[in-house]
């Protein structure tokens, strides 16, 4: 539990030094030094820098990735793109790890996505085919449109939510409050994948809801899996 504790400790003290820092900057001594450690120590844990702020960036994915199951078990109509997509942003927009990661910020990160890109990319390719799955579970059970390809739908799910996460980098004035954000991510999903709702515009989710829960168990089932190999890859991280 001790070494638990340490290894948390090091991670936090490692996120907050890379967030106020910028990569180029942080060093082992500084972050063993806020995290109350001897540098040994950190060694001990993680064989180089680049290894450890790498753990800051898998923690804050795993982070989210948990938050986004728990919606789902909460409420199956999570598994929806546009309720998804909205938990998503949601996290993003609550985690500054996440934007920098989501944003590219090469002040905050430098070469890290780069590394991550390399080191995580057998994890990334199996997220991007549970996503594929989904979106096929979706389409067999008349939750998805089927006049375009799924690789289609899949593609342009991602486009979208991107370009909500870029957006604030890219406007001149202020940004819309989160709320408006997150309803018109919501809107412009459900209106390009999903299948029209004629029955009450006011609550558009609520007849798709049998449907939803019916396949539920099988969409949580594959994102559980998906914690499983990212919690794999953290553990992998680590110095043996």
């Amino acid at each position: 539990m001790a070494q638990t504790q340490r290894g948390e400790r090091i991670l936090e003290a490692a996120g907050e030094l890379l967030l106020a820092w910028g990569y180029r900057r942080v060093t082992i001594d500084e972050i063993a030094r806020r995290a109350g450690v001897g540098k040994g120590t950190v060694y001990l844990h993680w064989k180089t820098k680049d290894a450890l702020l790498l753990a800051v960036v898998l923690r804050a994915k795993a982070g989210s990735l948990h938050r986004q199951l728990e919606r789902m078990r909460a409420d199956p109509l999570e598994i929806l793109p546009s309720r998804m997509m909205c938990g998503l942003y949601l996290d993003h927009l609550d985690d500054p790890v996440l934007r920098a990661l989501h944003s590219d910020d090469s002040d905050v990160l430098g070469r890290l996505n780069d590394t991550a890109k390399q080191e995580l990319a057998e994890l990334m390719a199996h997220g991007d085919r549970i996503l594929r799955r989904h979106l096929d579970v979706l389409r067999g059970h008349g939750l998805l449109r089927d006049d375009i390809e799924v690789a289609h739908q899949h593609y342009a799910m991602m486009a979208v939510t991107a370009g909500f996460f870029m957006a604030e980098t890219l406007q001149a004035g202020p940004p819309l409050p989160p709320a408006a954000r997150i309803d018109i991510l919501a809107h412009t999903l459900r209106g390009v994948l999903e299948t029209p709702d004629d029955h009450d515009p006011a609550a558009p989710d609520a007849h798709r809801a049998p449907a939803v829960a019916a396949v539920a168990p099988e969409i949580i089932a594959l994102y559980e899996q998906l914690e499983e190999l990212s919690s794999a890859e953290m553990r992998r991280q680590l110095r043996d």
